[in-house]
């Protein structure tokens, strides 16, 4: 695990499980329904703080597992990111610690008593989030995320496993994943000497966020802000989508949305031209960050004016007739743009390569990194 320069963690590394409705408390991201027969269910949070704090953090009493302090459970915290919301912290669960009180779901709660039981060090990423009297507006969009992903699961969607209150800064705790490295991350290292324009790896990423797409889809959800910044990799080579607070729910009733979302660099034309389908946009972003990939900037980075289409990448023969194809088709209007179960199916990504190979690359941005941390000179890349 390395620093980010995200402050996007979030989320249960899964192994592949066949999706089921019925169950999907087993799966999502912490949030069981509520039941008032059972006392560790966040009726109030009036139990364990009051006044201010407890007002500011009332729209969250349905995710906040409030009886639990999370010092008691976690400790040896170490910042990893800074963003504008919170610091990140890798932690480990706190040796002794009763962690059939903590209120997660419960095929997370079981691996991390399987990995006690083992004598294996569980370690999470916490990201802690000040409380205002005045308010707080992050917690607007933790509210939205873990409203729009509660009781769903996908291996490449990164939730959020718990919530608890810290009395001691005043601060909503976010329990979730360590992972490894945003996507960005590794763009960022291109300069340094990494290689990612392999067809095969771009087209294991590709894969990635169009099965994390198709999968919200299925269930209305428009993510709106899909970039590299909010791609991280776990260390299993899994590439998962996160921050939701730009998402929406799309409903029969509430096809199009007005709202402009996303970063302008991979912000489909439609977005900044009135009405549009947000179920439609996320592929658009898909092209642009695979653009980004190759190119190890994104599209029209040095224009104020993006086009419809991105421009050709600068080393085509690079890349074979599917990658193209795949960049044409995610680019197209938003009537005829694929939607990402078709983009699955497609021959490029028919050659993604496997996990290890996203491992080794995780490896290769390790062994460039530390060198620069130190002032090194970084090893010749293979």
């Amino acid at each position: 695990m390395m620093v980010s320069a995200t402050d996007t963690f979030g989320g249960p590394a899964e192994e592949e499980e066949e999706e089921d409705e019925e169950e999907g408390y087993a799966y999502g991201y912490g949030f069981e329904p509520p039941n008032e027969g059972d006392g560790a269910t966040p009726i109030t949070p009036a139990r364990r703080y009051v006044g201010w704090v407890a007002a500011a953090v009332a729209p969250l009493e349905d995710f906040i597992d409030e009886p639990t302090d999370p010092r008691d459970f976690y400790c040896d915290l170490q910042e990893i990111a800074e963003g504008e919301s919170g610091s990140v912290y890798a932690a480990a669960i706190s040796p002794g610690a009763a962690i059939s009180k903590l209120k997660l779901p419960p095929l997370i709660k079981a691996r991390d008593a399987e990995d006690v039981a083992a004598g294996r060090q569980v370690m999470v990423a916490i990201k802690s989030v000040s409380l205002d009297p005045a308010g707080t507006p992050k917690l607007v969009d933790v509210q939205r995320e873990c409203s729009l992903l509660r009781g769903l699961w996908c291996e490449q969607v990164l939730g959020l496993d718990a919530l608890y209150v810290d009395l001691v800064d005043d601060a909503l705790w976010i329990r979730m994943e360590l992972m490894e490295r945003s996507l960005a991350d590794v763009v960022g290292l291109v300069d340094a000497g990494l290689r990612i324009q392999e067809p095969r790896v771009l087209a294991r990423f590709a894969s990635d966020m169009l099965q994390a797409l198709d999968y919200l889809q299925k269930h209305g959800i428009a993510h709106r802000d899909l970039r590299s910044d909010n791609l991280l990799l776990n260390s299993q080579g899994v590439l998962k989508l996160t921050d939701f607070s730009n998402a929406v729910l799309v409903t029969p009733e509430a096809p199009l949305a007005t709202e402009p979302a996303g970063v302008l660099f991979w912000q489909a034309p439609e977005v900044r031209s009135g009405s549009y389908d947000p179920l439609k946009i996320d592929v658009w972003s898909v092209g642009a960050t695979i653009w980004e990939l190759a190119e190890a900037n994104p599209p029209f980075a040095d224009t104020q004016e993006p086009a419809n289409r991105w421009p050709p990448v600068s080393e085509p023969a690079l890349y074979p007739p599917s990658f193209h194809d795949f960049l044409r088709l995610c680019s197209e209007p938003p009537m005829s743009r694929p939607k990402p179960a078709a983009l699955l199916g497609t021959s490029f990504l028919q050659k993604a390569c496997g996990r290890p190979v996203i491992v080794q690359l995780l490896s290769r941005c390790m062994a460039i990194e530390q060198p620069l941390q130190t002032g090194e000179i970084p090893p010749t890349p293979l």
